[in-house]
């Protein structure tokens, strides 16, 4: 009887197989990385507008190019168009408020010195320490700041033009991805599921995992955001504070931290109030800021992200944070994903370990 060929054996081959797999895959992730930002939200957004699509190409009985484009051209318009245009009015916005600064209409000297002489004595002292004792003390030190970051802002103000293609190519490549991921996103998603080495069960349960958390955390977010933008900028706009729309889409932004992002920008206004002396608009603008602001975030946020994704709310905010330094804006998304399907691919592990016949270590 001769002897079986080491080569030919199948646990050689199916790991050569793996190996070449990871290692090819590893290889096509750095292909794409130049553009994964273009592609994850063609992703995120094909997951979110599933069901915008079926119900569409389900009227138009059988048409998916049909539908495909009708969703795409509802997504431009009702997503893109109206962040492009709110993104033109908050530049407007900063331009004027640049311009008036430039022009000394604001008197930012002047608040700031006013401010400053409201600080208790011990935050005077704590300021001396870093060599801020004075208004003037702290111009030197940003016009110092400015002088040191003039080349950064050069180099970022000549290379705006490729900024902007970049970003034009971008959203052409998103589009272009997403029109794919809409039509045929399903039969991909089976395909992918079919040879993913795992048994069936345990692949259903991580896609719809994933499709589970990016929903919950793209569209919770989202409208938290706008949300707590919305009742900060009208706050803003109440106390007669300039660019309240300017002051608005930056509490949106940062609302995607959760529990601290839109405090961040109405808390120092509450404490400038409270420094100089205007005590009924800092206590009305913390009230409403921890009353108002603050509880759709504590409310809505672990309805719309945690209810869903299972996620306790310190491990939320933690991944957010992480994701968000990590991988940018992207990471709002990305990093509660992967704490999510970390959770569960562990709790996959200790299924198949309790599972009859599983092999489990021995004493050593």
């Amino acid at each position: 009887m001769t002897p079986p060929d080491p080569l030919q054996s199948p646990t050689l081959e199916h790991k050569t197989l793996l190996w070449l797999a990871v290692g090819l895959g590893a290889g096509f992730a750095l292909v794409l990385w130049p553009v994964i930002g273009a592609v994850l939200w063609a992703v995120f957004i094909a997951i979110v507008f599933a069901p915008l699509y079926q119900r569409i190409l389900g009227r138009l009985r059988g048409r998916p190019n049909i539908a495909t484009l009708l969703t795409l051209t509802l997504i431009v318009l009702m997503v893109l168009l109206p962040l492009a245009l709110l993104l033109a009015s908050v530049v407007d916005e900063a331009t004027a408020l640049y311009q008036r600064a430039r022009a000394g209409e604001l008197q930012l000297g002047q608040y700031a010195q006013t401010a400053f002489d409201a600080l208790p004595g011990w935050a005077h002292s704590m300021l001396q320490r870093f060599g801020l004792g004075s208004v003037a003390a702290l111009q030197a030190k940003l016009s110092t700041l400015l002088a040191q970051s003039s080349q950064f802002i050069t180099s970022r103000v000549v290379g705006f033009g490729q900024g902007t293609l970049d970003f034009l190519v971008s959203l052409f490549i998103m589009l272009y991805v997403l029109f794919f991921l809409l039509r045929d996103g399903a039969g991909l998603s089976q395909a992918i599921a079919r040879r993913v080495p795992l048994q069936e069960q345990q692949t259903r349960r991580l896609f719809a995992q994933f499709v589970i958390v990016v929903r919950a955390t793209v569209k919770g977010n989202v409208v938290v955001a706008l949300i707590q933008g919305a009742l900060g900028g009208l706050a803003f706009w109440v106390l007669g504070l300039q660019a309240a729309l300017l002051w608005a889409t930056l509490m949106a932004i940062l609302s995607l931290l959760p529990a601290v992002g839109a405090a961040l920008v109405w808390g120092p206004v509450a404490l400038y109030y409270l420094a100089t002396g205007a005590l009924p608009q800092a206590i009305g603008l913390a009230l409403w800021g921890v009353l108002v602001i603050g509880l759709v975030d504590n409310v809505l946020r672990p309805l719309l992200v945690g209810k869903d994704t299972a996620l306790p709310d310190y491990l939320v905010l933690v991944a957010t944070i992480g994701g968000i330094a990590v991988f940018g804006i992207n990471g709002f998304v990305i990093g509660p994903v992967i704490a999510a399907m970390f959770l569960l691919a562990w709790e996959l592990v200790s299924q198949a370990r309790r599972r009859p016949g599983a092999e489990t270590p021995g004493p050593r």
